[in-house]
């Protein structure tokens, strides 16, 4: 990849992740709870199709922030990355197969959905889910643990925003505390991180934009020199 492709897309990733970011803060606002009655509904398929989408945009920044950051990043910041990418991308396929499975056996299966549902929000019974038990433990570790790692990498390396860098591991780690407290805690426990992702992402965009131009500016010099003679 030369030098200016890797600016482009560096530059893409940071757009990528401010999207993605909008869009998980802007799902929790009025989220209904995760149960039975719920997830059959259309505002609830709509709402997982948007994590979905804010997920992989996610993971696109994610690619671009350590693309940009690989040779300050050292082992811990490889470990946060590859820890934090696992984790988003079995949260994409949990909600995939929340938004899209579950309210196809609800009506068969009804203790079953809401153990899976518990277990996915980490409150109430979850015995007899099977995999998804595994699933729901990937997603913590790399969702807390890679986020935690990530953040603090980030933060380091101090080429993007050093408080959208904080701001995301701390987003992500507090996650933990999320069993401990309400279902209704869910929610804004959230926010957090949707908005570190928007300021990592502008803040990335903005570093894509100004080294794509550094590397092409003496390209366009010689053009215009040329044309003058």
């Amino acid at each position: 990849m030369s030098t200016t492709t890797t600016h482009r897309f560096t530059a893409i990733a940071g757009l990528s992740a401010a999207i993605g970011g909008a869009i998980y803060a802007g799902v929790q606002i009025n989220h209904p709870p995760a149960d039975l009655a719920h997830i059959v509904t259309t505002e609830m398929t709509i709402r997982m199709t948007a994590k979905i989408v804010f997920l992989a945009l996610a993971l696109v920044g994610f690619a671009g922030m350590f693309l940009r950051h690989r040779s300050r990043f050292g082992r811990l910041g490889r470990a946060g990355y590859a820890l934090v990418s696992v984790g988003f991308l079995a949260m994409l396929v949990q909600e995939c197969l929340v938004g899209y499975y579950l309210p196809t056996i609800a009506h068969s299966r009804p203790v079953y959905v809401q153990h899976v549902l518990n277990g996915a929000m980490g409150h109430g019974a979850t015995s007899g889910i099977g995999a998804f038990q595994v699933l729901f433990l990937i997603c913590g570790i790399g969702y807390s643990l890679g986020g935690l790692l990530f953040g603090i990498s980030l933060f380091r390396a101090g080429v993007l925003s050093r408080a959208a860098s904080a701001l995301f591991a701390y987003g992500t780690v507090s996650a933990l505390a999320l069993s401990m407290l309400p279902e209704s805690f869910d929610r804004p426990f959230a926010v957090p991180v949707g908005i570190a992702l928007i300021g990592l992402g502008v803040s990335l965009w903005r570093d894509g934009h100004r080294q794509a131009d550094t590397v092409g500016a003496p390209a366009t010099m010689r053009v215009a020199q040329a044309a003058t003679r």
